[in-house]
């Protein structure tokens, strides 16, 4: 399997100038793009190298227009709040999203394009449908393992995975987010290659600060241990509170993100079962473009999933990998392939043997006893996240992914025509 970010081929300058500044591509999510980081760096990354981009969502606020320019892109909204909610009853649902798809394809349909780019497993079909319509180019971009949302649905499962094997197969391109992805895609779904475009951000300076310690009222020589992201079920964080009894002393894990349902009540329930208020912290969710001045805060990033809890967990690459690492913490995570092979490669961590709650701590104690390692991992992660880590470097897989398409659909076209005379 060869993903196409390898591909070290050079497409020339005045051929690319002839064929981006034209080309209208048409990217669909069925979700807010506004508050999807991947969908508006890539839809920004093309714009800014010549390309039309025009992006049709699913949008849950009603006072938003139906078309709008969000970070300088055309977006086009079907706004529909009750579409965005989750549903349980598995008729409904099924009803629910063939409403989604009757929708959303015909709303495409009427947005002429060159490209029609899906971005994730349930906007192919419609992103299909247009692109055979029009007679265009599809890609295909897989934010995670497509169709695990079926795994206990056997039936549908087998039909789908038919259907997206056809699907994936007049794709001009396809993309995903790491590399153990990107080789079960090649493997289930028989194409030969898959483009590896990860989910890094632009590049930011690094900038110490102590915000955590000041809003936690923490002393200075108390060391932070950061989980950030979702504070819901899916990451089992009970694990981390568990853990915490086996801290050396000033030493505190501070988890701090978005809190879903009654996940962060049970959390505090279970803190103060545990006696461990002293050693285990939540704070909230801060705006993302804050986000990394708070994390500059923390000593080590913690990942800590558990790869049996789902094949999309197992074989995840997640944003806050290189939040830690922009942030210049070492990382201790789990056994996920795609995390530890950045963490090897770059030496900016550890892994976890267990996620047994005294390895965790045990883990976190040996960390923070040895200085020089810290010192070193965090001005390797500084350097990978300035050299190698950074949107500004990973967009220009996207970018030689469509101008390598678009180049070779120029020659077919070419090819035609001296058919044609001849």
């Amino acid at each position: 399997m060869k993903t196409l970010s390898q591909d070290k081929r050079v497409v020339s300058k005045s051929t690319v100038t002839q064929q981006c500044t034209p080309f209208k591509v048409c990217m669909h999510v069925r979700g807010v793009v506004r508050t999807d980081r991947r969908v508006l760096r890539a839809a920004i990354a093309l714009m800014e190298a010549g390309f039309t981009i025009t992006i049709l969502d699913i949008e849950d606020d009603l006072t938003r227009p139906v078309e709008e320019e969000i970070s300088g892109v055309h977006v086009k909204h079907i706004i529909r709040p009750g579409w965005l909610k989750s549903v349980h009853f598995w008729p409904l649902r099924l009803i629910r999203s063939a409403q989604k798809f009757i929708n959303t394809t015909l709303q495409l349909l009427r947005m002429p394009a060159d490209v029609y780019h899906a971005h994730d497993d349930n906007a192919l079909p419609a992103c299909f449908i247009a692109a055979l319509w029009h007679h265009k180019l599809l890609i295909f971009d897989a934010h995670e393992l497509p169709l695990t949302a079926l795994n206990d649905k056997h039936w549908l499962m087998i039909l789908l995975t038919w259907l997206f094997t056809h699907m994936m197969r007049r794709c001009a391109g396809i993309i995903t987010v790491s590399s153990p992805i990107a080789q079960e895609i090649c493997s289930l779904y028989h194409v030969p290659n898959v483009s590896l475009i990860r989910n890094v951000l632009p590049y930011q300076p690094f900038l110490k600060s102590d915000l955590l310690r000041q809003f936690l009222n923490l002393g200075p020589d108390v060391r932070i241990v950061l989980f950030q992201g979702n504070i819901d079920p899916a990451r089992e964080l009970d694990r981390v509170v568990h853990a915490a009894k086996f801290l050396d002393p000033d030493t505190v894990i501070v988890m701090m993100g978005r809190g879903y349902g009654v996940t962060p009540s049970q959390l505090h329930a279970l803190i103060i079962s545990e006696e461990v208020g002293d050693r285990v912290k939540i704070a909230p969710f801060v705006p993302y473009t804050e986000l990394l001045k708070w994390t500059a805060s923390a000593n080590i990033g913690l990942i800590l999933y558990s790869p049996d809890s789902s094949p999309n967990i197992r074989m995840c690459l997640p944003n806050k990998l290189f939040e830690y690492l922009m942030a210049g913490l070492p990382v201790l995570s789990s056994q996920l392939p795609a995390i530890a092979e950045v963490i090897n490669t770059y030496d900016v961590g550890c892994i976890l043997s267990s996620l047994e709650p005294q390895d965790i701590g045990t883990a976190i104690n040996a960390m923070l006893a040895h200085h020089d390692a810290l010192v070193r991992m965090h001005y390797n992660a500084l350097n990978a996240a300035r050299y190698d880590l950074s949107w500004e470097k990973e967009s220009q897989h996207l970018i030689r992914l469509y101008k390598k398409i678009l180049v070779g659909q120029e020659e077919e076209t070419s090819n035609v025509h001296s058919a044609i005379t001849i």
